[in-house]
């Protein structure tokens, strides 16, 4: 199905094209669409209604291994990772190329499956997957080794090679976008690639494993195999798997971790959660723009962002006329039907998730003051939606200390900027932070003292383009998606010593 691009401009478009939409829902394997070994699939239910949208195949361990073993003899054969990099640029071009041609129906696919507005899957997610292919092809022809420094009789050579097979086991909040910032620089660095898509989004992925077929990536080097946890369980397990990079939950995350451990001690990347900070100075120049900001930060794809702007740091002195434009800012983010072009927030994953949410809300409830929010929203579409949630609370807060991955602001009062930067240190993680001040040095200092992989001065989840490495702290996880340093993180690095004489 190829669309012209940002052809689809109201709801009715994207209504009629939904009665059109034909939903792939095999297992990619060896080059070719196939049913899981026993038959087994699972439920895909859209969180905009509760409707079935498909069944999918489910990948249980026969086909884990099957998949395994294309990628390692694709890799073995040399077919993509012996290829020349100019090669390997031209067939990810073709397969960006694919990704854009196909825009529409790509976001169709995870609007319906993951509940996001149409308007940040045509805009942001589809169009940001297939630049993050682009960026990475065209990197791969300019990007080599070293000349090292040796005795006059040797040659020394420090070359980069690729690790082997690699599989990427990514989440349902950006469910082809945060796939091609592991896929891409993998398959760019001459990997074979087995992706594990979240079972609660997996249609967009299934979809493009055809595409990059397609545009001439050779059967086994890319492979895609929904699944639970038990699908990942095995694929971090596996004995023939070269490295895991994994974006999801801390827990899971450590789970992964110790697979790899029990396993054969394969590379693990890990992108993780977080709890960060945005912290709003009394000399910030624009309060109406950083509370804008800020409301963006937390109800931005409902919430569903590791990097959420989920704890506000106000200082007390402009706490009041901050308040008052952080609530009026909020009224933007109703929800609304994520097939309309003109709604902001979206429905919840599913009903698990939105539990979840809910709960720790009422646990605000007892520990916090509620300003606005805290229900559902939209019942009678039968799907997952929840209202624009803010409480004002302490650092000790249940709401304030764990990851809510919902609509839900955790707002807290500061006196001095040695306390401001305690708190927003004081937290397990250290994925992204944020300072609004005016103050040139206060922002390099306070840049300096948050313990984050990324800080942001005077805006927030700013700076999309692929030069900038993402990842975090502590438990955030480690290695870093995008830029040079993500393609690095897919390659083996080795010394070659030749003697001269």
């Amino acid at each position: 199905m190829e669309t012209t691009l940002n052809a689809r401009s109201s709801l009715a478009d994207w209504l009629a094209l939904r009665e059109t939409l034909a939903i792939e829902t095999r297992l990619f394997i060896d080059g070719a669409y196939r049913e899981s070994a026993n038959g087994q699939r699972f439920d895909c239910i859209s969180p905009i209604d509760s409707r079935k949208l498909c069944e999918v195949a489910y990948a249980g361990a026969a086909d884990v291994d099957a998949a395994v073993a294309a990628a390692r003899r694709a890799f073995d054969t040399g077919v993509w990772a012996d290829r020349n990099p100019r090669e390997r640029k031209a067939v990810l071009l073709r397969f960006a190329a694919a990704l854009r041609a196909h825009q529409d129906e790509l976001a169709l696919l995870e609007t319906l499956d993951a509940g996001k507005p149409i308007a940040d899957t045509t805009t942001v997610d589809i169009p940001g997957a297939a630049y993050c292919l682009e960026w990475f092809a065209e990197a791969i022809d300019k990007t080599g080794g070293e000349v090292a420094a040796a005795d006059h009789h040797l040659l020394g050579l420090v070359t980069r090679e690729p690790v082997g097979v690699v599989s990427a086991i990514v989440p349902w909040n950006f469910p082809l976008l945060m796939a091609a910032w592991k896929f891409a620089p993998a398959l760019a660095a001459g990997n074979s690639v087995v992706l594990k898509p979240s079972e609660k989004s997996p249609l967009s992925a299934v979809r493009v494993a055809q595409l990059a077929h397609e545009a001439g990536i050779p059967a086994g080097v890319f492979n895609v195999v929904p699944g639970d946890g038990e699908t990942g369980k095995r694929l971090a397990l596996h004995q023939d798997v070269d490295c895991v990079a994994f974006t999801g939950s801390t827990g899971v995350g450590k789970q992964i971790m110790q697979y790899a451990a029990q396993s054969n001690l394969k590379r693990v990347w890990l992108e993780l959660g977080g709890k960060s900070p945005n912290i709003v100075l009394p000399d910030c120049a624009d309060l109406d723009r950083a509370a804008r900001t800020a409301a963006s930060a937390i109800f931005y794809n409902m919430g569903e962002m590791c990097t959420a702007g989920s704890r506000l740091l106000v200082h007390r002195s402009i706490r009041e006329r901050f308040m008052a434009k952080l609530l009026e800012a909020a009224r933007a983010w109703q929800p609304g039907n994520p097939l309309d072009p003109a709604t902001t927030m979206g429905a919840i994953i599913d009903r698990a998730q939105q539990e979840r949410v809910l709960a720790l809300i009422g646990s605000g409830r007892v520990e916090a003051t509620l300003l606005t929010g805290g229900k559902t929203a939209r019942e009678e579409t039968g799907g997952f939606y929840i209202e624009p949630t803010i409480f004002e609370t302490t650092p000790a807060s249940r709401i304030a200390r764990e990851e809510i991955f919902g609509p839900v602001l955790a707002v807290m009062t500061f006196d001095t900027l040695d306390e401001a930067i305690r708190m927003a240190n004081d937290s397990e993680y250290g994925l992204a932070a944020a300072v609004w001040t005016a103050d040139l040095a206060t922002a390099h200092d306070v840049s300096r003292r948050l313990r984050a992989g990324t800080v942001w001065v005077n805006c927030y989840d700013e700076g999309g383009d692929m030069n900038f490495p993402f990842g975090g702290y502590r438990q955030s996880g480690n290695g870093r998606d995008k830029s040079l340093h993500a393609l690095e993180k897919y390659t083996e690095l080795k010394s070659t010593l030749l003697r001269l004489r």
